[in-house]
């Protein structure tokens, strides 16, 4: 029996450090946390038909909102924004909260993409570094020379990228810009994840051309898997919305690990 208590996408302010023009200040972020209970735990709520039989997620909101938009309030970065959301769910659950997922979304940390979220689960004692993590930079729209037909070759088409990292326990924090920083050819110029690369990897990505989406996402996830010793996969998603004239979109998609490409 799995019973959760969650809270999805709760609208926040919070600082975490430089914003994607360099600026420490408060941004928009969106916290999403699943409170995992002990085997059964709701059933009794469930009889009682009474919210002080379960774990109050009106609660979790208001202490989650508190800590996160307390003025004095200050984040290194986004997994130390996790690590504060994952106490306050452990503290406020209490014994029965087997586990804690917690996904914050950062709207407003990548220009070019639609999308950047940071995924962590951590299970009860485990302690804040033995805890992997799933980061995901999401919509990038770039427009690129790729397909095999003649008019694919003269006129550049968009193309939406996605890329998923798991990493393993320990990563450090800096290496996931070092990844990026690697992959697009980009210098690092801040300790935050992702900052001002796809300026770079716009320009890099739209002087070249490919024949195939399989060649430009082998390639991506090649360096992703090779740039960390912490990274345990890599998901590469690329889609061309304009090749099916009655489809939204085709595209390929692959996931690989270190030792596929070693």
């Amino acid at each position: 029996m799995n019973d959760v208590v969650f809270i999805d996408s709760l609208q926040l302010s919070a600082n975490i450090g430089p914003d994607c023009w360099g600026r420490s200040r408060a941004q928009p972020v969106l916290v999403s946390i699943h409170l995992h209970l002990s085997d059964g735990y709701l059933t009794y709520a469930g009889q009682t038909d009474d919210v002080k039989d379960s774990v109050h997620y009106g609660h979790l909101c208001k202490a989650i909102s508190k800590r996160l938009e307390d003025p004095s309030a200050r984040f290194s970065d986004v997994r130390d924004l996790i690590a504060a959301v994952t106490e306050e769910g452990f503290q406020l659950g209490g014994e029965v909260v087997v586990e804690v997922k917690v996904k914050v979304e950062l709207s407003k940390m990548i220009l070019l993409a639609a999308g950047f979220s940071v995924e962590v689960t951590t299970a009860k004692k485990i302690k804040r570094e033995d805890v992997g993590m799933k980061v995901s930079v999401t919509g990038v729209i770039l427009a690129v020379i790729i397909g095999v037909n003649p008019p694919e070759r003269k006129a550049k088409q968009r193309v939406i990228t996605d890329i998923i990292l798991l990493e393993r326990a320990g990563s450090p924090w800096v290496d996931y810009e070092r990844i990026v920083a690697k992959i697009f050819e980009v210098s690092i110029f801040h300790d935050i994840l992702y900052l001002h690369i796809f300026s770079s990897y716009k320009q890099n990505i739209e002087n070249s051309s490919y024949l195939t989406l399989e060649k430009f996402v082998l390639e991506v996830a090649r360096t992703c898997c090779l740039s960390s010793d912490f990274t345990e996969s890599v998901t590469v998603r690329a889609q061309k919305p304009s090749a099916l004239t009655f489809a939204r979109t085709s595209g390929v998609e692959i996931t690989r690990n270190p030792s596929h490409f070693r």
